[in-house]
């Protein structure tokens, strides 16, 4: 049995929210470690589709109340919390009244995406780093999921390398095919930026499009791997650079779980 502590960061996650399988992917594996002795978290955004009173979210008042920076905005984080039913996990979210409190996730009714979703990306991601901070527990393991969560990697390699509570995280990056055609408007790589960021790290987010924030995920992580069954020519090209971070492991294998708890254990030796 491991004791390893594995941070799960994903865009949702099953039966709080499904738009893809992401969710079903996230709800699945944190089980299948915790069942094997890991210790787990789990943060989402608290999208405006899922209903707190249904799921009996709360919010988590000494987890509140910092403020992340967005660019030159300064927005405030709500922190809620609720238990996945038949199972002993727990799944905070990442809130905010300008950013989450629509009615659908990243396209609004007439299927336009939304111009903001950098800015939720990016809050996002800060927010769940200050959040684990908070809870002042230190993660072996981060494994990151889907676009949404891949500038995570660059944070802990960068701003927050040197935090106690980061220090000796590994970041997994694991990528979908959920794609967007839209791209994101100059400004966007001062809006990412943090301390200890320059231009320099931040080369493939400068397309401003989903290959980018992609990219950004791939370069950092400690390992990649790409959740796609059927692969494609322009993922392929994504991951040709990363044969020695590389990580084969289909949802569809017997050996599944266990593929997984030995990566993770693999990666902090």
């Amino acid at each position: 049995m491991s004791n390893l502590r594995i941070l799960y960061v994903a865009s949702e996650i099953n039966p709080f929210l499904k738009t893809s399988e992401v969710a079903d992917f996230v709800r699945r594996l944190p089980q299948a470690m915790q069942e094997r002795g890991m210790e787990i978290r789990i943060l989402v955004p608290r999208f405006g589709l899922i209903n707190e009173r249904k799921n009996r979210l709360h919010e988590v008042v000494r987890l509140s109340g910092i403020n992340i920076s967005v660019g030159d905005e300064e927005k405030p984080l709500i922190i809620k919390v609720a238990s996945i039913p038949n199972a002993k996990l727990q799944v905070y979210f990442i809130d905010n009244e300008d950013y989450f409190h629509r009615k659908s996730v990243f396209f609004d009714k007439e299927d336009n995406f939304y111009e903001d979703n950098d800015e939720r990306a990016i809050f996002f991601c800060k927010g769940v780093l200050e959040t684990v901070k908070k809870l002042g527990w230190s993660p072996d393991i981060i494994h990151c999921n889907d676009w949404m969560t891949s500038l995570i990697p660059l944070y802990v390699k960068s701003t927050y390398k040197n935090d106690p509570i980061f220090k000796d995280s590994k970041t997994v990056f694991t990528i979908y095919n959920n794609k967007f055609t839209h791209k994101f408007g100059e400004d966007l790589l001062e809006k990412v930026k943090m301390i200890d960021i320059d231009d320099s790290m931040l080369g493939p987010l400068k397309t401003g499009d989903y290959e980018g924030f992609v990219k950004m995920g791939l370069e950092y992580a400690d390992a990649v791997i790409n959740a796609n069954e059927e692969s494609s020519e322009s993922f392929d090209k994504l991951m040709d650079d990363m044969n020695d971070k590389r990580v084969d492991i289909s949802e569809k294998d017997e050996n599944f779980e266990e593929s997984y708890f030995n990566l993770y254990n693999d990666l902090v030796g």
